[in-house]
C-alpha cells in the first residue's frame, strides 16, 4: 500500500477507531477502500447517505429515517460524514453497548438538537419507522401501536409523562429505556422483531 492520502487510513484515525468500536485494522481498512471508491472526495453528503441506506431496506421507504440518523451523527453539522463519522455511525447502529446505542438514540430523537426531547419530536421519529414497515407487518402489531401516533403516545406514558409540553432528557431516556425492555422495542426500527412475533402467533 502506497503512502498516498487518499489510499491509506492514517494511522492516527485507524487507532481511534479500533479504540472506540470493535472493528479490526483490517475490517477498517477494506471499508475504507470501499468507501473512497463509493466517495472519492472522502465525504458523504447527505443524498449518498440515504441512497446507501436504501440499500439495506429494498422494500421500503427509508429517507425520513435515514435524513434523521445522517443528522445525528453528522457530529460538526457540515451537512457531511467524513469516514470516521461514518464508521462511528456503523459502530454505533450495530455493536455498540446498550448506553451507547441509547445515547446514540437520544441524537435520534433530539430533532433539533437542543437537548431534550418532546413528544413532536417523539411522532416525527416513528412516523419516519413507520415507513419502513411494510404494511403487512404493521397489521399485526398490537392495536396500540399500530399507527405513529399510538406509538408515540405509548412511548410517552411509559416514560412517565403526561402533558405534550413535557420534555425528556437523556438520563430520563436512558434510563427509562434501560429499565424497561418495551421502550426499547417501540424506540427502535427491527424489522426481524417483528417477523419472529409473526412466527409465534402462528404456532
Amino acid at each position: 500500500m502506497g503512502n498516498s492520502k487518499s489510499g491509506a487510513l492514517s494511522k492516527e484515525i485507524l487507532e481511534e477507531l479500533q479504540l472506540n468500536t470493535k472493528f479490526t485494522e483490517e475490517e477498517l481498512s477494506a471499508w475504507y477502500q470501499s468507501f473512497l471508491k463509493e466517495c472519492p472526495s472522502g465525504r458523504i453528503t447527505r443524498q449518498e447517505f440515504e441512497s446507501i441506506y436504501s440499500k439495506f431496506f429494498p422494500d421500503s421507504d427509508p429517507k425520513a429515517y435515514a435524513q434523521h440518523v445522517f443528522r445525528s451523527f453528522d457530529a460538526n453539522s457540515d451537512g457531511t460524514l467524513d469516514f470516521k463519522e461514518y464508521v462511528i455511525a456503523l459502530h454505533m447502529t450495530t455493536a455498540g453497548k446498550p448506553t451507547q446505542k441509547l445515547e446514540w438514540a437520544f441524537s435520534l430523537y433530539d430533532v433539533d438538537g437542543n437537548g431534550t426531547i418532546s413528544k413532536n419530536e417523539v411522532l416525527e421519529i416513528v412516523m419516519a419507522i413507520f415507513k419502513m414497515i411494510k404494511p403487512e407487518d404493521v397489521k399485526h402489531l398490537p392495536d396500540d401501536e399500530n399507527t405513529p401516533e399510538k406509538r408515540a403516545e405509548k412511548i410517552w406514558a411509559f416514560f412517565g409523562k403526561k402533558d405534550d409540553e413535557d420534555k425528556l432528557t437523556e438520563e430520563e431516556f436512558i434510563e427509562g429505556t434501560l429499565a424497561n425492555k418495551e421502550i426499547l422495542r417501540l424506540i427502535q426500527f427491527e424489522p426481524q422483531k417483528v417477523k419472529e412475533r409473526i412466527k409465534e402467533k402462528k404456532q
